[in-house]
């Protein structure tokens, strides 16, 4: 049975059982803000200059009444979420849907935990969506799910971490997964203490400068402009490197130019955003990576979406022959445990975890991973403020994750401002990791 054939039955658990841990939502308001990039973005051949940030705030109250605000926040990210329809286009539906999000959510009256509430409301919020792509229906909710989870951890007085296992959370991993989970509570998976500090991926994006002689003008404000004045400034040792996918002779150049341009780095991501061809096209590109520039071959960690999302309309196009080669990583595709275990059925290794596809998906998402020892990410949605906060918990809090994508810092750095000087170490890199040593405090440490 699919997690959505499961869900469908949870509300009726939900009221099976009163817990004092549960809690209801009173009070969810969804609100936008609206950034300018310092400098576009270019990835799955678009190219992006702003960004449309959506904040929830919400009230939750426990069965005795008392009660707690939570905050949270995501980039909408509808270039991303939802590319085959027009930016504004898809920023209204995706901004009308969060009103409606808003609603189901404020009216349902539902107890539980943050999971199951979110479990329990999933179908809804679809439903509410049409025929809307399942991507941008999770990346429209996953504020109002974050919210949730970190209001209930500040009633309860504890970090959300701390509220994964049966203390707080009434089901079994075989409630929300599949039989296989039988008796496994979420919290075997999760890091109770964040890891300290988590290297981050600095994003070269398809159109960025690389040396100061690809600058057709200068940004001026300041920041670094090319790949050496970005590694000296934050000292980075991690590089995602976006591809074309449709230009195997610019995709080589590409890797080499970003090698070349740095000598201190340890590892890269190549990330294709789901546009080449085939596995064939793959497959050449790593075989004359790997004869052309052994390096920078051996410096890629992994290789994240190479090809389209949907997975069930090219089942031949397998991953086999390149896992073998470097981790093959889904990002787009995965929705839901479905997508997970017919990726991992094709021949995909590994998954980007994204705060982006909510805090409920991202925790049972990691917990399936690691039940079947795939490779494991996380990856960002140019995610600033709360939603970089939120992201890095993510990473910092579940086992075996490679790194970090944080890139808001270099395309829209003013949406980290108010931030920065309450958070220095994520929100100031300095030696190439962020420091997650001191998201420590009650619910997803969003003070």
């Amino acid at each position: 049975m699919t997690r959505r054939g499961l869900i469908a039955g949870a509300p009726g658990l939900l009221l099976a059982a009163q817990r004092s841990t549960e809690i209801r939502v009173v009070e969810i308001l969804p609100r936008f803000e609206d950034f300018r990039y310092r400098a576009p973005y270019k990835f799955g051949g678009k190219e992006v200059d702003r960004v449309t940030l959506l904040n929830v705030d919400c009230v939750v109250e426990s069965r005795d009444g008392k009660r707690a605000k939570g905050f949270a926040a995501m980039s909408m990210g509808n270039v991303w979420a939802w590319p085959s329809r027009p930016y504004d286009e898809t920023l209204e539906a995706m901004k009308k849907l969060a009103g409606a999000i808003a609603r189901i959510t404020g009216d349902s009256k539902l107890w539980g935990h943050p999971i199951d509430i979110n479990v329990a409301l999933e179908p809804e919020y679809l439903r509410a969506a049409g025929p809307m792509p399942k991507l941008a229906v999770l990346v429209t909710a996953s504020p109002f799910d974050a919210a949730i989870h970190d209001a209930y951890g500040k009633l309860h007085g504890r970090s959300s971490w701390h509220t994964y296992g049966p203390d707080f959370l009434q089901h079994d991993l075989e409630h929300y997964l599949s039989p296989e989970h039988k008796g496994e509570r979420l919290d075997r998976y999760v890091l109770r203490d964040p890891k300290p500090r988590i290297s981050v991926f600095h994003s070269v994006g398809a159109s960025d400068p690389i040396l100061a002689a690809d600058i057709k003008q200068r940004v001026g404000d300041g920041l670094p402009e090319t790949l050496p004045e970005w590694i000296a400034r934050d000292r980075i040792t991690h590089i995602k490197i976006k591809l074309n996918g449709d230009d195997l002779k610019w995709d080589i150049k590409r890797v080499i130019a970003v090698d070349a341009a740095a000598d201190s780095a340890k590892a890269y991501c190549v990330d294709f955003n789901e546009r080449c061809p085939n596995v064939a096209y793959v497959l050449e590109f790593v075989r004359t990576i790997r004869q052309r520039a052994p390096r920078a071959f051996d410096r890629i960690l992994y290789i994240e979406q190479p090809t389209a999302r949907d997975l069930k309309a090219d089942r031949a196009n397998v991953m086999h022959e390149a896992a073998k080669l470097k981790p093959v990583v889904i990002d787009e595709s995965l929705t839901d445990l479905e997508s997970l275990l017919l990726a991992r059925e094709m021949g995909y290794s590994g998954v980007a975890l994204k705060a982006c596809k909510g805090q409920t998906q991202a925790l049972l998402m990691a917990a399936a991973a690691q039940k079947h020892k795939m490779f494991l990410c996380v990856q960002d949605l140019t995610c600033p403020g709360a939603a970089l906060i939120h992201s890095a918990g993510l990473a910092a809090h579940i086992p075996g994750v490679a790194g970090i994508e944080a890139n808001a810092r270099q395309y829209v750095p003013a949406a980290n401002a108010p931030w920065a000087s309450r958070f220095p170490g994520i929100f100031k890199i300095t030696d190439g990791t962020l420091h997650t040593d001191t998201l420590t405090d009650p619910g997803l440490g969003i003070a």
